[in-house]
């Protein structure tokens, strides 16, 4: 008996030496296989958080069996017996971004349709997102049972994908009679927020009546539920905060803000999401795109649909497209819009209403950050707006920042997003719950 214990326990501690020596020389990079080891330990790290700060220039995240972070700090971590700790040196981590403004479901290549919204289908697109770094979704509408049950199974320490948080059904209705029953039959499935359409999209169609719109965002509070609205005139932005509207999910882009409704703004703290690439994908299509040649964009895309939008009777059409046209001007009123707006101390949240076909998910949410850059804002600003300023303006409470607490959702970087913002594409690896994402 004597011989069989020591040799278990000769065993037990050849394992712990093996990881001991092993994982601090495993790159950032490689992907832990079926039944590996779980790191608990993350060491050497440029540790930037989500307020675009760096909290530590060589530091060390730990994480709990339950998926989120125990500890964050500077200096090397301490290791303990049976520790498996992943090596970071020369990289910079950051929160996993957060899309306060997504979709998911109804859309498969540039096809879109009621049959694709299916859980496999969700999940497959929750899986893309994080595979480019989006570690978060807030899907603004079009949300349906599956979306439903994939939020509610999300609080797990085994997750492998984007969380998802959902608006269910938009709500047209036309009347404010109507709006309130909208409002009763969607605050019925329990979803994060409520989402209106308060535009006619260049003329296109009816305008949401601004009754109804009211009606809406009062039965919504009376529900306790925020209202995030979809707009596009000055106008009607400030009509919607005098009636409480909670989120402004687009740029104003037919004139500049002014001081009225920036004030508007700021008295409730009301954030705005630019998604600047809403606009790009209504016209940058009309030839073939540069992104097109983007190594980190080919990763994931399909190749069909890459051919089926480089077709010569397609771009000709978007070009001759009196509305894609006018979406141009707009972009560049929406750029100046969100300095403004900025400046002015308005709270940013980086979003892109990616989801339909052609806005690609994962990969627009690093082009909005350049745009976000054009537009004038600093890396570390730009940081903030894409991880906890759109955590804090989607209420969401344990996602965008890498404290102790919150989910261990965050991306490892070969290049330094604070000098370039641009290197948010140098992605080494993703970590959702402390599980690394297959790539």
């Amino acid at each position: 008996m004597l011989n069989t214990r020591l040799s278990r326990r000769q065993a037990a501690a050849l394992i712990v030496m093996l990881l001991l020596v092993a994982a601090p020389r495993r790159p950032a990079s490689q992907q832990a296989p079926a039944g590996a080891v779980r790191p608990v330990g993350f060491n050497n790290a440029r540790i930037v958080d989500g307020d675009g700060r760096v909290v530590a220039a060589r530091g060390y995240i730990r994480l709990g069996g339950n998926g989120r972070i125990t500890a964050i700090g500077n200096g090397p971590i301490e290791i303990h017996p049976g520790d498996a700790v992943v090596d970071l040196a020369g990289r910079t981590v950051m929160p996993g971004m957060v899309n306060a403004h997504g979709h998911l479901g109804d859309t498969s290549g540039l096809q879109s349709g009621a049959q694709f919204y299916t859980e496999a289908n969700l999940v497959d697109q929750l899986r893309r997102y994080a595979s480019y770094g989006v570690t978060t979704v807030m899907s603004l509408g079009g949300d349906g049972e599956a979306g439903f049950r994939l939020r509610d199974a999300q609080a797990t320490s085994a997750l492998d994908r984007a969380r998802l948080f959902v608006a269910g059904p938009v709500i047209n209705a036309t009347t404010a009679e109507a709006a309130r029953r909208e409002v009763d039959r969607v605050a019925a499935m329990k979803p994060d927020l409520i989402k209106i359409r308060v535009d006619d999209n260049l003329g296109a169609t009816t305008k949401m009546p601004l009754e109804a719109a009211t009606a809406v965002i009062d039965q919504a509070h009376k529900h306790g539920l925020r209202v995030a609205a979809h707009l596009f005139y000055l106008d009607d932005a400030k009509a919607l905060l005098r009636a409480g509207v909670d989120f402004i999910a687009h740029s104003i882009r037919d004139q500049p803000v002014d001081d009225e409704v920036i004030g508007l703004l700021k008295s409730r703290n009301v954030c705005v999401c630019p998604t600047l690439m809403r606009e790009v994908s209504t016209f940058v299509y009309e030839s073939e795109p540069e992104f097109f040649k983007d190594p980190f964009f080919l990763r994931g895309a399909d190749p069909a649909v890459l051919t089926a939008l480089r077709d010569p009777a397609r771009q000709a059409q978007l070009r001759a497209s009196k509305s894609a046209q006018r979406y141009k001007v707009a972009l560049e009123v929406a750029l100046a819009n969100t300095k403004k707006l900025f400046d002015a101390g308005v709270a940013i949240a980086s979003g892109t209403d990616t989801g339909p076909p052609g806005r690609f998910q994962g990969y627009f949410e690093h082009m909005e950050l350049d745009l976000l850059a054009k537009a004038g804002l600093q890396p570390a600003d730009i940081i903030a707006a894409a991880t906890g300023n759109a955590a804090r303006c989607s209420k969401l409470t344990d996602v965008g920042f890498l404290r102790p607490g919150q989910w261990a959702d965050f991306l490892v970087l070969s290049g330094d997003p604070l000098g370039d913002i641009a290197r948010t594409k140098t992605l080494d690896a993703v970590y959702v719950a402390g599980n690394p994402v297959k790539r």
